[in-house]
């Protein structure tokens, strides 16, 4: 037989999971938790996953609080149940963030000034993708692939020489200060591990997401997170 003490512990849970996503999305007192719940889901993608758990956990809070009588408690969660609330638990109110659990990766950079040609033989020597380029301190962009073959394949459109262009032209004068808009998204090293998740879900043109010490646009990158990684941060949301 279950443990009573599971029903303590799922009750528990459970209220910190409604006061939770009622102050994070400002739910009325009045509202059901399964309203909450399916309102929620619209905003957050962990209520999404777990919205049918939440659903018939609504139901089952229900019977052990409303049909307990003279202090017996007679509907009691098993094993798998109390881990699986406390699971969505955690990662609601204490989610795991993205300095917590991701090792920074190596960030090349370049200095605007350097050559495309500099660049590209840099890209296929370290095979990184994405290289912030710096004027100074300031960081004016990040030269990608894309950008280049855009780039190169106007000069040839024009008949122009590849060799001439990759030699000539500064890696400042390809990038496009908008890219970091559309196509990369900040976020800091406090940000959960699931913003990540949301903004590959949520932008489907994004190449990576940059991760910075404060996640404003613009500051240093400490790590990129690209679609390849995203895989290995399902697993560790699952297992969390």
């Amino acid at each position: 037989m279950p443990d009573k003490k599971n029903a303590e512990i799922f009750i528990d849970s459970y209220n910190k999971i409604d006061a939770q996503l009622r102050e994070l999305y400002g739910f009325k007192p009045q509202q059901s938790f399964t309203d909450v719940v399916r309102r929620s889901a619209e905003k957050n993608a962990v209520v999404r996953r777990y919205e049918n758990e939440l659903t018939d956990y609504a139901r089952l809070r229900n019977a052990i609080v409303h049909q307990s009588t003279d202090g017996r408690v007679i509907a009691v969660p098993c094993d798998d149940v109390v881990e699986d609330i406390l699971r969505i638990e955690r990662q609601l109110c204490t989610p795991p963030t993205v300095g917590e659990k991701l090792r920074e990766k190596q960030v090349t950079s370049i200095d605007a000034a350097i050559s495309l040609r500099q660049a590209v033989l840099l890209i296929a020597r370290t095979g990184y993708s994405n290289l912030p380029v710096y004027e100074g301190k300031r960081m004016v962009g990040i030269l990608n692939n894309r950008r280049i073959i855009k780039a190169l394949g106007e000069v040839l459109r024009e008949g122009g020489s590849a060799d001439a262009f990759l030699s000539q032209t500064a890696a400042g004068e390809v990038v496009e200060p908008s890219d970091l808009f559309v196509y990369y998204r900040y976020v800091g090293k406090q940000d959960s591990l699931q913003s990540v998740l949301d903004a590959f879900e949520s932008n489907k043109k994004l190449l990576a997401v940059c991760v910075s010490e404060t996640g404003r646009a613009g500051e240093r990158i400490v790590n990129f997170i690209t679609p390849a990684d995203l895989a290995a941060i399902h697993r560790m949301l699952e297992d969390y």
